[in-house]
């Protein structure tokens, strides 16, 4: 299997829920996303996907949702509505405490297959890393 990976970085705050530490407090994290991707076989050049389309479809997403925003679990909807409330700002929800694990989790399952459905490229695996010593797979 061939594949390629591409790297976007992005910065977002978050809190975990019930967290037995500091965690458990509203911080934020300079994120790095390592995409993976594979295809059936290489176009015409060579590639599985071009890095820039990779860039353009999954960098604009980030770009949009979680860049320099807040990543919060759908059960932090108070603490959601609070800042919403005092600073206009929409915040992103997921369904688990927003985990490194499970934000990698919510971007392989449920976000790049829609982005990239009409590609002939399949995400293999989203490696988050939230800090830059600790990093979170799912394939």
């Amino acid at each position: 299997m061939i594949t390629c990976t591409r790297k976007i970085e992005f910065d977002a705050a978050h809190r975990i829920i019930n967290h037995e530490s500091k965690c458990k407090m509203l911080h934020g994290h300079r994120y790095s996303l390592e995409a993976t991707f594979t295809s059936k076989e290489l176009d015409n050049l060579g590639r599985v996907i071009d890095f820039g389309v990779i860039k353009e479809v999954l960098g604009s997403w980030i770009d949009n949702n979680l860049d320099h925003n807040t990543i919060l679990s759908i059960k932090d909807k108070v603490l959601g509505d609070s800042i919403t409330a005092q600073t206009n700002q929409e915040i992103y929800y997921i369904k688990e405490n927003p985990t490194a694990e499970n934000i990698a989790k919510h971007i392989f399952e449920e976000i790049c297959p829609k982005l990239f459905a009409d590609k002939d490229v399949k995400c293999v695996a989203i490696r988050l890393f939230e800090t830059p010593n600790c990093y979170s797979d799912v394939k």
